[in-house]
């Protein structure tokens, strides 16, 4: 797996976001769903990347700065044709060390508290993320889970 810093301006990526797009509307009331557009994801605060096998798309995930001891993950889905092929431990654990490099002391993330979320939560808990409360501009959701991890 090649995971490259990318634009959002690919034709694979810009249906992989649209697809994340629909499917978290799909799950989730629209009050609830905290899924970045491509003019959101292309904020300079977000950096962005992709997951490729050769010529073939797998996943993309993002970290978003908070303020300079504190990212957040955004952003994190594996292409349909691709799960349970570990393309988000690798993408998670690739954004968990930029977080590192780029000197955060705590990375957190929300996701969604409804049984089509609970794969992406054991992802986490696996990881070493700990359920926490609202972060940053969030706020008390029972649609959400908020999880944090102290690098």
């Amino acid at each position: 797996m090649d995971i490259k810093k990318d634009d959002l301006t690919g034709p694979e990526i810009i249906a992989l976001i649209g697809e994340h797009l629909q499917d978290m509307h799909d799950t989730s009331p629209p009050e609830s769903v905290h899924a970045l557009d491509l003019d959101g994801l292309k904020k300079p605060e977000i950096t962005f990347w992709s997951v490729w096998e050769e010529d073939q798309l797998l996943g993309c995930g993002a970290l978003k700065e908070l303020d300079p001891l504190h990212g957040e993950v955004k952003s994190m889905r594996t292409a349909a044709q691709h799960l349970r092929k570990g393309v988000a431990r690798e993408m998670l654990a690739y954004i968990i060390e930029e977080a590192k490099r780029q000197g955060y002391e705590r990375i957190s993330l929300e996701t969604g508290s409804m049984e089509a979320f609970a794969p992406a939560r054991r992802l986490y808990e696996s990881f070493g993320f700990e359920y926490c409360g609202p972060f940053a501009d969030y706020i008390e959701d029972p649609n959400s889970v908020f999880m944090t991890k102290a690098l």
